[in-house]
């Protein structure tokens, strides 16, 4: 039996070394898409769903690096993971802020800066919190 505290998932993650051919494949290309030496445990654990693997990645690819997948995007890299990581720390998801966490600081977000991203994410939990609670008919409409 395994010790638990060596588990990183509810299921054992896919070894890269022993990866089935489509799954290496998919490994292959996040790692250069990434530019990573390395595949991260949320992909391992993923891969042990194959068809899961692919969708999935082929989604974030296609979002979060859409010039590796051909396509063009309005919103830089930065602003990607920025959206990322306050989305992942308003969902309470661990795993997620520290990656994304890692890539703005990779793409040269300083921990000032983090600091302001995460303080922006509070006061918006709060003030949706409050705009919810008391239920206010919204009246500052974006244009159609």
């Amino acid at each position: 039996m395994s010790n638990p505290s060596t588990r990183i998932a509810t299921v054992a993650p896919v070894d890269e070394e022993t990866a089935a051919p489509r799954v290496a494949a998919i490994f292959d290309d996040i790692k250069r898409t990434k530019q990573i030496d390395f595949v991260p445990n949320f992909w391992r654990v993923l891969a042990t769903n194959p068809d899961q693997l692919e969708m999935i990645w082929t989604r974030l690819k296609a979002l979060m690096h859409p010039e590796a997948a051909g396509r063009s995007s309005p919103l830089d890299a930065v602003t990607r993971e920025i959206i990322a990581l306050a989305v992942s720390a308003t969902n309470g998801c661990r795993y997620c802020v520290n990656s994304h966490t890692a890539a703005v600081r990779k793409l040269g977000l300083n921990v000032e800066a983090l600091g302001e991203v995460l303080a922006i994410v509070a006061l918006f939990n709060s003030t949706n919190a409050l705009a919810d609670g008391y239920q206010i008919e919204p009246d500052v409409l974006p244009p159609l």
